[in-house]
């Protein structure tokens, strides 16, 4: 089946007494059982009846039973953010003395969890340019426990080649891990082009704004007896060799760390699947537009989104994410205070940070999102003042060509 008549007909794992068309919200932290028999095997993982809501809930599961369907996952873990998602998949990979080679072009906050959080702990993170493959192999060795990049960068905008990083990733016996948050999973597929572990901030395009999550997608491709973590080797003595990661994200982390997706937001972005693929062709379309119209404006110094012809990744863009290339494109002004003017002038994009909302948003990343980072680590990283990242929802696109205008003058 295609996405939408999938998604629209996954199964709860147990009938709703009521036949509830839209799976019912389990507002409950504890749930009863008939006997002590009965309460052992849920703990004990013998039985998929939920133990406590800290661990598993019926709602929460089942958004990620859809998505398992519709990605052909062996499993999804839902997270209470994007970010905890990064974290637990990381942290499940990694330990002290282990490194991580991973994209110098990310979010900030990604850069951070890795250079400082994990830092901390002993995991070391190598930053290197994952345009140019070669410099990937050259920061591997013996002890890199992964490969973590995002499919377009943000707020650069950059692609990477994902076949040759897979094959580069599974030539050293290492796991491909991907943020692809920025085109979803009802257009992108992750498994073909050999990602093993998918992060999507399912805030984005799935949730639209109205509330925080984030997914590990485990495509179980990879062969965890290679890993240098040795717990995770451990654990392919128990579950087998594709299961150890899942294994331990969702027996140990999911206990120790607390950080399962609430039933709440999990009903909100269960709907939000539903017209996740409409939304995305209806916003991503509507930035194509926008990309090619703002380019004849003259204080706009330069347009940079994947979609346009001219765009070094467009080629490369398109044979792996196909005619659709995402929500969000940049512009760059004349000076740091013409991009503050712009922001200032705005009045039906709006100033938020996020991705993918409904609404279009106006961002400034260099004074934001990056505002911890020094000058030279902005330089470096290609976030300069100039910057302005525009996401875009569905409002009518000549409303907001308009308000684009109207704020460059």
């Amino acid at each position: 089946m295609n996405y939408e008549t999938q998604i629209l007909n996954t199964k709860y794992q147990q009938p709703d007494v009521y036949g509830a068309l839209s799976m019912p919200v389990y507002y409950t932290a504890s749930f009863e059982f008939p006997n002590a028999k009965a309460m052992s095997d849920a703990f004990s993982g013998r039985s998929p009846a939920p133990s406590y809501s800290r661990i598993a809930n019926p709602t929460t599961t089942h958004l990620e039973d859809r998505v398992r369907g519709v990605t052909g996952a062996q499993s999804v873990t839902a997270l209470n953010t994007g970010m905890a998602a990064i974290a637990h998949a990381l942290i499940n990979t990694s330990e002290a003395g282990l490194n991580i080679v991973a994209s110098k072009h990310l979010f900030g906050n990604s850069v951070s969890l890795m250079r400082d959080t994990l830092g901390a702990l002993g995991v070391e993170t190598r930053f290197v340019d994952f345009t140019h493959i070669e410099e990937v192999g050259k920061a591997i060795d013996d002890k890199t426990c992964a490969l973590f990049f995002e499919i377009i960068t943000n707020p650069q905008l950059f692609v990477a080649d994902i076949q040759s990083l897979a094959e580069l990733a599974h030539s050293h016996g290492i796991p491909l891990m991907a943020d692809t948050t920025v085109v979803p999973f009802s257009v992108f597929k992750a498994k073909e082009q050999g990602i093993d572990i998918e992060l999507v901030s399912s805030t984005k395009y799935i949730g639209s704004g109205t509330g925080l999550g984030g997914l590990i997608i485990d495509y179980g491709t990879f062969d965890w007896s290679q890993s240098p973590s040795s717990v995770l080797h451990a654990r392919t003595k128990k579950v087998g060799k594709r299961l150890a990661f899942t294994a331990r994200l969702k027996t140990e982390l999911l206990t120790n760390l607390g950080a399962l997706m609430t039933p709440q937001v999990a009903y909100q972005e269960t709907l939000g699947l539903d017209t996740l693929n409409i939304r995305f062709n209806r916003q991503a379309s509507t930035t194509q537009w926008l990309a090619e119209q703002c380019q004849s404006i003259p204080q706009i110094k330069r347009v940079n989104y994947t979609g346009l012809n001219d765009n070094p990744y467009h080629e490369l863009a398109t044979k792996q994410f196909g005619t659709l290339h995402g929500a969000v494109f940049t512009i760059s002004l004349e000076s740091k205070e013409a991009a503050y003017a712009f922001i200032d002038k705005l009045k039906v994009i709006r100033r938020a940070t996020n991705l993918f909302d409904r609404k279009s948003l106006a961002i400034h990343p260099a004074s934001t999102i990056f505002v911890t980072f020094t000058d030279e680590q902005r330089a470096a990283m290609q976030v300069d003042d100039t910057l302005i990242r525009l996401s875009i929802g569905l409002e009518d696109p000549e409303d907001l060509l308009e308000d684009i205008k109207q704020a460059v003058q």
